[in-house]
């Protein structure tokens, strides 16, 4: 099963917004949302609330690629999200998440017991490329215990 296979069968908001998972490797995750007038905002764009969703979720297919292998010992958790809304979404849009750290230095701090924490950023894009949004992700691999 792939990250976002994995996601669309876990995670129910995934499946609501109907979210298209384009690309889900260790080097970066790509979801599009179509445009769906029910989750629409007052001008007519997808909503702020809808594309937070559709951003944190290509931060945990980028996860779940780059950390599947570790989840028998291992939880990834977001910590944290702060997302910015640069210009007007319209239509569809697409979420891009890559890791902000390398994934073996990651395992490496989770290896010496630690809990690592690591951001993953994230670019919304409208269908003319536009960056309508930014998001960085904190998360951690919270060691089973």
């Amino acid at each position: 099963m792939t990250a976002g296979e994995m996601l669309a069968a876990t995670v129910p908001m995934v499946r609501t917004l109907n979210l298209e998972f384009l690309e889900s490797t260790t080097e970066r995750a790509v979801i599009r949302m179509p445009d769906q007038a029910e989750y629409h905002n007052h001008v007519g764009g997808p909503h702020a609330g809808a594309m937070f969703t559709l951003a944190e979720s290509a931060s945990g297919a980028i996860v779940i690629a780059a950390f599947g292998d570790q989840l028998g010992r291992a939880v990834p958790l977001a910590v944290s999200a702060e997302i910015g809304y640069k210009k007007l979404a319209m239509g569809e849009v697409t979420a891009t998440a890559v890791l902000g750290r390398p994934a073996a230095e990651v395992v490496a701090e989770l290896d010496a017991g630690e809990r690592p924490e690591f951001p993953v950023t994230v670019e919304i894009r409208r269908a003319d490329g536009a960056v309508t949004g930014e998001m960085t992700v904190v998360w951690t691999l919270r060691p089973n215990s």
